[in-house]
């Protein structure tokens, strides 16, 4: 009887997962929740780039085939982790909400704007480009000395005009390169308000989730969205978007500003890598 009843339900199991997963390895499931972690650590980490490293690890280590449904799962997947990494920093008071609000309120004006240009370049041109601005994000990141110790929201006069362009000028290059920009906002957020970069990184969750789902209900209009692979980034991004908050308030923040530098370098350079013929293809 426990025998059959055994069967029975691998029997079931297996009926559920050819559903959801057709097509699917379980090699590929594995890879896409370590994929989701490690998208969602650095979420929590450094407030950024996770659509920058979602997008190669689910086409060159998960193995999708298709690039621009690699931009449009991806990018569900990231605005939903940064909505869900939005509690453990606002546990911790790391979310400036009324700042948040008025940042995304013009980003997503931005991204409506920035996508429909994007769409008119070929992909690997946007990615080389792009990888260019993010080194220089870089170099900004680890040159600049501006030391904030602000805790609440004391943004200077006539700053809002400031934070309103700032976030209509982010969203348009997230919504042009198909990413959440996390790593363009949190140095728009210190450059442009008192709150230091803990602070950032949490309020950034606000904006990144704002264009990152934006940018996903445009990919899935076209039928670019892959909800199984969504899901799978969102269960490992759980996980990984409370570990990084975790470590995050433990790093000092000189060392967590360069950690965030190096990392976008980094990403930066193997994207020219990858991209690099684009400038010579028709």
């Amino acid at each position: 009887m426990y025998s059959s009843f055994f069967y029975i339900n691998v029997y079931v199991l297996e009926k559920v997962y050819s559903c959801f997963m057709s097509g699917i390895s379980l090699i590929q499931v594995f890879l896409a929740l370590l994929s989701g972690g490690i998208v969602g650590f650095s979420l929590g980490l450094i407030g950024g780039g996770g659509s920058i490293l979602a997008v190669p690890l689910l086409i060159y280590l998960v193995g999708y085939s298709d690039p621009h449904g690699a931009i449009g799962t991806t990018a569900l997947a990231v605005g939903i982790n940064a909505l869900l990494n939005i509690v453990p920093h606002a546990l911790k008071r790391h979310v400036n909400f009324r700042l948040g609000v008025i940042f995304s309120s013009t980003g997503v004006i931005g991204v409506y704007l920035g996508s429909e240009l994007g769409l008119m370049m070929e992909g690997r041109r946007l990615l080389f480009l792009f990888s260019l601005l993010m080194i220089l994000v870089a170099i900004n990141m680890i040159l600049s000395k501006k030391e904030n110790s602000s805790k609440g929201f004391q943004v200077a006069k006539n700053s809002f005009l400031k934070l309103a362009g700032a976030g209509l000028g982010v969203g348009f290059l997230s919504g042009f390169f198909g990413i959440g920009g996390g790593f363009l906002i949190v140095p728009a957020l210190t450059t442009f308000s008192t709150i230091d970069i803990v602070q950032a990184i949490g309020t950034s969750q606000i904006a990144v989730s704002s264009f990152g789902f934006l940018t996903a209900i445009r990919y899935f209009l076209k039928g670019y969205v892959d909800i199984t692979f969504t899901l799978l980034y969102v269960v490992g991004g759980i996980i990984g978007g409370w570990a990084g908050t975790y470590f995050m308030s433990r790093i000092p923040q000189s060392t967590l500003k360069k950690i965030y530098a190096v990392i976008i370098f980094l990403v930066a350079l193997y994207m020219l890598y990858m991209n690099i013929g684009a400038l010579s293809s028709k």
